[in-house]
């Protein structure tokens, strides 16, 4: 396999993952919510501190020695990718205070979790046990304690056609 796949497939999930980060943080600065807070001098530390895990580990996960096997190396950067998408979303949920973003970070995390399984399977590998969904409603007393989240959790997602009532 030509490490010129890799080299561009890696700079190509390194812009995906900026994309990402930038677009959340756009979008809550925008929101009243984050202005107050902001304004009252309320710390984003947590939230900093738990994307930055969130993206060294999907950064580490990524970086592979090719195999050979082209399909196999696709896979083994995409999933890390998918989960730091999902780890980022998780505290999205647990800091975020936009609305919109909050159901937008649901539903990265129910298809990035619905893709790798997809992932795993097409390569014939075997799935990791279920797990309980996180809990999304409040933020962890230590942030830099944060372990990574199960990719196999399920939460059942708000579609976006749908009025909330």
């Amino acid at each position: 396999m030509s490490s010129n796949f890799i080299t561009v497939l890696r700079a190509r999930c390194l812009a995906a993952a900026a994309v990402s980060v930038a677009a959340v943080a756009l979008g809550s600065a925008g929101s009243p919510a984050y202005a107050a807070d902001a304004a009252n001098g309320a710390p984003e530390t947590p939230f900093l501190a738990e994307n930055d895990q969130a993206m060294t580990r999907m950064m580490d996960g990524m970086s592979i020695k090719p195999s050979g096997d082209v399909d196999r190396d696709f896979t083994a950067m995409m999933i890390p990718h998918h989960q730091g998408a999902i780890d980022m979303a998780q505290a999205e949920l647990r800091y975020g205070h936009n609305e919109q973003l909050r159901r937008i970070a649901q539903e990265i995390i129910v298809e990035q979790q619905q893709e790798i399984i997809a992932m795993r399977l097409a390569i014939g590998q075997p799935l990791p046990p279920s797990a309980p969904a996180p809990d999304q409603g409040q933020a962890p007393a230590n942030a830099a304690s944060v372990q990574p989240k199960s990719s196999t959790t399920m939460p059942m997602p708000m579609r976006m056609d749908q009025e909330m009532k």
